[in-house]
């Protein structure tokens, strides 16, 4: 009878007809290494190294001669003998036992490259060894030979192959061999452009040349229509880059920043389909987008397999992508939206837990295996672009203005007027080493206005300050959305409702799948007495961002107490980390669902904080552009008792 060793996958003894065969996995595990040994034979001291290290030597001698005595004892038990010993060496009779195991001499150039290319990849698509390990340093430096020995066959395979692949089936094969090859070298330079050829990924960066070109056109469109003369529109034409500042490498000392190429991650897919099929497909699609990414020498990409590891562990990965200088994370799930089935991607700035990018594709279609590559080619384009429009207002920076503006962005995730003043002392100093840091003048533009808000005390000078920061990130960076989202915020809590549309509109259309400033453009049509479109901007701003700030639920509250949906208000105002925020919401909405004793709950814990608050004068400075906004907002704040 003909026994198979299987080491790729699952490490296994099987018969003539397939079936596993019982035999100790430690002896295996020994099997495996005496196939790949000169004659196949070893002394036993080496085998005691390779199995357990070299502590304890006599009691792993003892061990050894145990492990031997029970394999050839099972042996007898299957009637054949493929395992000797003599003296102090163990011998395999190679002519008893096969294995898949692949060796340098395996790349026989008589083969049909194809017949070759089709065996490595049904073997190097699963785990060599699977979950068999043994601790100590020989094991791993026999395990990394035999890797190494596998890529360099898989790779020479791959060479030849792909200069003689003419049929469709030809060439799908090369594409799987490329997709295991990356992922067991992601940084291999030759094998990158190896990769390029054979997915034609020029393609994908002529594309993204056209695709950069539009979108600048499109954006200089909306900001000469912001402007309001010709002048203005000339100063805000983007001009050449400044050169780089040179820095000490003593400036370059804290740890979070991440000046480098960017680095991305894209996590495994999460399926949240009715469609178990679905998964199957996410995955495969993952591996094409990620290939995609390597016609880009502007990123890197965290090799698959890092990525998979990490995704299963959701309590380590902030750990893990700090550690690693990880700056965008890609996170992609499948699930219905009707009875469709959709692919859903977001594109996160892990500096700032923000997310920058987001489409939802549709899946649901016959030929979806297919078009899968068309789909994949579509995400590597759109997330690459949007990361190089992202990088570019970081490329020119100081590394300690950086530093201290992400300190400060930290403090504006949570809106109290101590953070608030935090945030602002670090975009302080931010500018004060680089004054045209249009990031820094943007966020402390918002520290003023989120204190008029929080205040409540109509204090005009505190928004004409935020204003003038707005206006001059906008000048410094006309392509900057923060900068247009924060004058259109001042703007709007200055009673301007079209100019802050305006700017508003701008801000969407430079990063139109930005979370935060969809948004605030739906927290200005609320203010705009729109709230049924305020909600359905609000409600995809949550869908791009679902664990986003306080600010969100808020915005959703107000435009469903806006539209009469008291219960809906209250809803929303309940997902916020610090509901006490909307206490003045809190009792209007209880008020008009007629339940006074929950609404004198909140103006009672409101007043603690603003003892001398008055309605009439509130509202007068709340912006609202139709009379019956502020009417509806009067009448439930009275009945709470305001």
């Amino acid at each position: 009878m003909a026994f198979v060793l299987k080491t790729f996958g699952r490490l296994q003894l099987v018969d003539e007809d397939g079936n596993d065969v019982a035999f100790p996995e430690k002896g295996l595990l020994l099997l495996a290494y005496l196939v790949t040994t000169n004659q196949g034979s070893t002394n036993r001291t080496t085998l005691v190294s390779f199995l357990w290290g070299d502590a304890g030597r006599d009691a792993t001698l003892a061990t050894l001669r145990k492990l031997i005595s029970r394999m050839k004892a099972r042996q007898s038990e299957l009637g054949i003998s493929f395992l000797s010993s003599q003296g102090n060496m163990v011998t395999l009779d190679r002519e008893s036992l096969s294995s898949d195991i692949l060796l340098p001499e395996a790349e026989d150039e008589q083969v049909e490259p194809f017949f070759r290319l089709k065996h490595l990849v049904k073997l190097m698509d699963q785990p060599f060894l699977g979950p068999v390990h043994a601790h100590s340093r020989q094991f791993q430096r026999w395990l990394d030979e035999r890797e190494n020995c596998h890529i360099a066959l898989l790779g020479n395979t791959l060479r030849t192959a792909s200069r003689l692949a003419q049929s469709r089936k030809e060439i799908e094969l090369l594409k799987k061999a490329a997709v295991i090859l990356f992922r067991t070298e992601p940084k291999d330079p030759d094998t990158l452009q190896m990769l390029i050829q054979i997915f034609q990924a020029e393609e994908d960066v002529a594309s993204l040349r056209t695709y950069f070109e539009q979108r600048r056109t499109a954006i200089l469109r909306g900001i000469a229509a912001h402007t309001s003369d010709e002048d203005d529109a000339k100063s805000l034409r983007p001009t050449s880059a400044p050169s780089k500042p040179k820095f000490a490498a003593a400036a370059l000392e804290p740890k979070d920043i991440r000046m480098a190429i960017p680095r991305l991650v894209l996590l495994p897919p999460k399926n949240q389909s009715v469609r178990p099929q679905a998964g199957f497909l996410a995955a495969s699609l993952v591996e094409d987008i990620t290939i995609g990414f390597c016609a880009f020498n502007s990123l890197e990409v965290i090799a698959p397999y890092s990525a998979v590891q990490i995704g299963h562990h959701l309590e380590t990965q902030s750990a893990f992508f700090e550690r690693h200088r990880v700056n965008y994370v890609l996170d992609t799930r499948i699930s219905n939206t009707g009875d469709e089935v959709t692919l859903f991607a977001q594109l996160i700035f892990f500096d700032q837990n923000q997310i920058v990018w987001a489409e939802r594709f549709s899946l649901d279609h016959m030929d979806l295996v297919k078009d899968r590559r068309v789909v994949a080619r579509r995400i590597a384009l759109s997330v690459s672009s949007e990361i190089e429009r992202h990088e570019a207002l970081r490329e020119d920076l100081n590394p300690i203005a950086y530093h201290r503006y992400l300190v400060g962005r930290r403090h504006l995730a949570r809106l109290t007027l101590p953070n608030l003043r935090r945030a602002r002392k670090e975009m302080k100093a931010a500018l004060s080493v680089s004054p045209d840091f249009a990031p820094a003048l943007s966020s402390m533009a918002r520290t003023y206005s989120k204190e008029w808000l929080l205040t409540a005390r109509g204090d005009i000078e505190l928004l004409q300050t935020a204003e003038t920061l707005a206006k001059q990130a906008t000048e410094t960076r006309p392509d900057f959305a923060d900068g247009y989202r924060e004058l259109g915020v001042a703007k709007l809590l200055q009673g301007a409702f079209d100019e802050s549309a305006e700017a508003m509109e701008v801000a969407e259309s430079l990063a139109p799948h930005y979370a935060d400033v969809i948004a605030d453009y739906a927290d200005t049509l609320v203010h705009c007495s729109l709230p049924a479109i305020a909600l359905r901007k609000i409600e995809r701003a949550i869908e791009l961002n679902p664990l986003g700030p306080d600010t969100y639920f808020w915005t959703a509250a107000g435009a469903n107490y806006a539209l009469g949906e008291f219960e809906a208000s209250l809803d929303y105002i309940g997902q916020m980390a610090d509901p006490s925020l909307a206490d003045r919401l809190s009792a209007a909405s209880w008020a008009m669902l007629d339940r006074q004793d929950k609404a004198r709950i909140f103006v009672r814990r409101f007043r603690e904080g603003n003892p001398d608050f008055d309605v009439d004068k509130w509202l007068s400075a709340v912006p609202s552009k139709e009379q019956w906004h502020k009417d509806l907002y009067r009448e439930g704040l009275k009945k709470a008792g305001f």
